[in-house]
């Protein structure tokens, strides 16, 4: 897949980023700073301005060494794999779930995460901190760098003027984003804009119905600014479709941000009816979504907004690369890194118990297309017979003989040829797809937010026929229920970064009324307090900016 150039440069030579801590340190890759105007000459400059910032999503900086693997990360004082958004995103999102394990707890803060138990001082939650804000940072810049005043001074033409504008929008959707994590997993950011002075600052700090409502005029703003929908062009660039899709996410977890009683559940159907009705469509092949030509094979028109990979060009261990990777079996055993089109790590993920009842419990779900478990050690040598993998993970998870394994995600592609690289995939990872909408569509109907409840019933068996190839898995009126809607979510959304999100939502995230395999950090999961529905503002950041304030129980 293509990057289409992107590149950072153009920011890092520049080097003048308004940041809100000090430990976030911008490590520049040239010392002789250029003056902008000496930067943003053509438009390919302002294209290639702009695609840095879309870059801090996929890449962790630019240097590489010799072999063309990831040197040193743009973030200091942080490992630069863990850096990576994606990897910062799936491991809060899901690692700490009931859907995945990582097999290596000696790995700096991640048995933290996977057990519930993570203080301000955890690795991760400094670096998805830390990427995200630089990610506004990035986007700030970008916007500083084409007002009209300095559009004017560098004497740009009125047609590339008008274009600017629609990268300006792009630019405001993306910084948007990056706010929506902040908020779903901090509940509050450091707040800076385009129009707060340049340099490492002590930014005031913006949280809960302030940044939800920043968040939502931000997207409400730039709408008639974007490109329109139109699958398959465009792919990878911000659309009204993407902006759309934050505000359904905000809409739909409106009560967990702002408290009970405040929800928009009636916004959040419309939005979602917006963009069914913009033109995404279902691939008729669930796993294309996840291949390593999810840009061609007909998931384009599926995948609102992917965070883009590329053997050739993103070359990190994070986003769906290092996914891939954690998928492989033990050397000998389905899944090998032939079947995954990768070479490398090997049993770095695998399903906790209570994921894999959702497909195993019931026979129904083993002509589910996307049931991906591995249940059994199938060698690669004829001679060697097959073996059931127990559910059970156990106490040491470094044996890989138990637990399920995961093939979601591959570096091959739909034709069955392998991507360009076996050490860095080209598969992009579906940051949104239109799926998730139908599902949202339908919880919003079941909450009061109106709509039709034969469409959502039809939505929902929309996904239920493309699953099954058939008729075999629809439901009928009576099993749409909201228990049903959440497994279903983890059924057709797993390890796409939705599922912590989800269970605070259905309040089944803290507390004791659902465990887990290790919630809590015991093996057969015990309750959790409220405020672990929040990560906490990393020590370091509040350290370096006063300004920052600290979530209830850290």
């Amino acid at each position: 897949m293509k990057l289409y150039n992107i590149f950072l440069y153009a920011f890092l030579s520049i080097g003048i980023f308004t940041s809100c801590e000090k430990d976030l340190d911008i490590k520049l890759e040239d010392d002789d700073d250029l003056l902008a105007n000496d930067v943003f000459n053509t438009r390919d400059d302002y294209r290639s301005a702009l695609g840095g910032v879309y870059a801090n999503l996929s890449l962790i900086g630019l240097d590489v060494n010799a072999d063309g693997r990831p040197d040193t990360a743009n973030l200091e004082g942080i490992d630069d794999g863990t850096s990576q958004y994606i990897r910062g995103l799936f491991s809060m999102q899901n690692v700490s779930t009931d859907e995945v394990i990582w097999s290596y707890e000696n790995d700096p803060g991640i048995r933290d995460i996977q057990r519930n138990s993570w203080d301000d001082n955890n690795v991760f939650v400094l670096s998805f901190f830390s990427r995200a804000s630089f990610q506004i940072s990035l986007a700030n810049e970008f916007l500083r760098q084409t007002t009209d005043g300095k559009l004017d001074s560098r004497g740009v033409s009125a047609d590339l003027k008008s274009e600017i504008q629609t990268f300006r929008a792009e630019a405001r959707v993306l910084r948007a984003l990056s706010y929506y994590h902040l908020l779903d997993l901090y509940g509050r950011a450091p707040f800076a804009t385009e129009n707060d002075a340049v340099g490492f600052t002590r930014v005031p700090e913006i949280k809960g119905e302030a940044l939800f409502n920043y968040i939502e005029e931000e997207l409400l703003a730039v709408e008639s600014q974007l490109l329109d929908v139109n699958p398959g062009q465009n792919y990878a660039r911000v659309n009204k479709g993407v902006a759309k899709m934050v505000l359904a996410k905000i809409y739909l977890n409106a009560e967990v941000y702002l408290g009970k009683g405040k929800d928009r559940y009636t916004d959040c159907l419309q939005v979602c009816q917006e963009i069914i009705n913009s033109g995404y469509s279902l691939n008729p092949n669930y796993l294309n979504n996840f291949n390593a030509d999810n840009n061609t094979n007909g998931a384009q028109n599926e995948i609102i907004f992917p965070v883009v990979g590329d053997g050739s060009s993103v070359r990190n261990f994070g986003g769906a690369s290092l996914i891939i990777q954690g998928e492989q079996n033990a050397a000998g055993f389905e899944p090998t890194p032939a079947s995954l089109g990768v070479e490398g790590f090997t049993t770095l993920y695998r399903a906790r118990k209570q994921f894999s009842e959702k497909f195993v419990s019931n026979p129904l779900f083993v002509n589910d297309s996307r049931n991906t478990l591995v249940t059994q050690d199938v060698s690669t040598d004829p001679t060697i017979a097959t073996v059931d993998r127990p559910i059970e993970i156990g106490a040491d998870f470094t044996d890989f003989s138990k637990g399920y394994l995961v093939t979601k995600y591959s570096n091959i592609k739909s034709t069955g040829q392998p991507g360009s690289n076996v050490t860095f995939a080209d598969t992009d990872f579906p940051m949104f797809r239109l799926a998730d909408v139908y599902l949202m569509y339908a919880e919003a109907h079941l909450k009061n937010g109106g709509g039709d409840r034969a469409a959502a019933l039809g939505y929902v068996n929309a996904l239920r026929e493309r699953a099954f190839g058939n008729l075999s898995g629809n439901i009928t009126d009576a099993e749409l229920t909201l228990d049903f809607i959440l497994d279903e979510r983890s059924r057709e959304l797993y390890w796409e970064a939705h599922r912590r999100q989800d269970l605070i939502r259905h309040d089944k995230y803290t507390g004791g009324s659902y465990n887990w395999r290790y919630k809590g950090g015991t093996p057969n999961g015990s309750a959790i307090s409220d405020n672990f529905k929040l990560f906490p503002v990393p020590a370091s950041s509040r350290a370096a900016n006063p300004n920052l304030g600290q979530n209830p129980g850290f």
